[in-house]
């Protein structure tokens, strides 16, 4: 479909991914694209860094993740074919329209046809893809090949960090710091898969969170918890840095069942924009569910306001 765009000079290539070097490639694929738009036309390399460790955990890059490249080598796109299934496809923006989008779908159905040709029941559901609420480019595309709204929609929060960051307050005996690392792994992950499971975002193993940690961007310091006097790790925040656009992301944001509404979560949270906009960020963002009335308050409560709406669109 013609989007409006003229031909870039040259002619794509594409290939699957390889090896780290193109992981860095997508980041900066990212970066840039939000360096010439705004803040939600691209998602924050801390969405591509947990997407890229699900698709790692679960099945492999080398055949999930396929790349787009001009004809110096740069790279121009990328797509990732997910479980569930999901679909997400992210193009430079002097290439977007241009017949790349079509080519990564093309891709994703073709591999899905045969993922489920091998496991019907695992790949069998809709292909799930999504927009942001204002890029009516992306809609009209997903709607023109077959894509419609599903009911799921995030709303995209930021919070600016020019002012005096509040210091957390938490219950008696309750501790924030970093994650201590490889002495504590079993326990970080156990705190991740008890707040995300049944979904499949819960299931990873300490192994699996060990070699989060080792992924370009990873910082071990915006890896913030609140641990309890017995050492629970009642609440935790992985922050993630954008330093081209000066902006930081949560995700995932979680908090233990027996441990909710005691300020342990908004603690977390204020300690690690602190350590944010001690390197650099000027903002920060974080999703979560329109109808996660609670996560809204909490966000809200934090300083951060609602910009934009992200809507999922499904094809049978």
């Amino acid at each position: 479909m013609n989007l409006d765009h003229p031909q870039p000079a040259g002619k794509w290539t594409s290939r699957l991914y390889e090896t780290e070097a193109d992981l860095l490639q997508m980041q900066g694929l990212l970066m840039e694209g939000r360096s010439q738009t705004n803040d939600w036309h691209y998602p924050h390399i801390g969405d591509l860094n947990f997407w890229f460790f699900m698709v790692a955990c679960h099945l492999s890059p080398q055949e999930f993740i396929r790349l787009w490249q001009d004809d110096e080598g740069k790279l121009v796109a990328y797509a990732i074919l997910g479980e569930d299934p999901t679909f997400d496809c992210q193009v430079l923006p002097e290439y977007e329209g241009c017949g790349i989008e079509a080519e990564a779908l093309a891709w994703a159905e073709s591999r899905l046809t045969e993922l489920i040709q091998q496991d019907a029941h695992r790949w069998g559901g809709r292909l799930i893809s999504g927009a942001r609420q204002d890029d009516v480019k992306r809609i009209s595309f997903l709607e023109a090949h077959g894509f419609q709204r599903g009911e799921y929609a995030e709303v995209n929060m930021i919070c600016a960090l020019d002012g005096v960051i509040p210091e957390a307050v938490v219950p008696a005996g309750c501790l924030v710091r970093s994650f201590a690392g490889e002495s504590e792994l079993s326990n970080r992950a156990d705190a991740h898969r008890e707040v995300w499971r049944p979904w499949t975002v819960g299931n990873v193993s300490d192994d699996d969170y060990a070699a989060l940690m080792t992924l370009p961007g990873y910082d071990r310091q915006l890896d913030v918890l609140a641990v309890t006097a017995d050492g629970v790790i009642a609440a935790y925040v992985n922050g993630w840095i954008d330093p081209v656009n000066r902006i930081g992301d949560f995700g995932p944001v979680g908090a233990l069942s027996s441990y909710r509404r005691q300020g342990l979560t908004k603690a977390v949270l204020l300690e690690c924009m602190a350590r944010m906009k001690k390197r650099g960020m000027k903002r920060v963002s974080v999703s979560t569910g329109v109808s996660n009335d609670p996560g809204l308050r909490l966000y809200e409560s934090a300083g951060f306001k609602i910009i934009n709406e992200y809507h999922e669109y499904g094809k049978e």
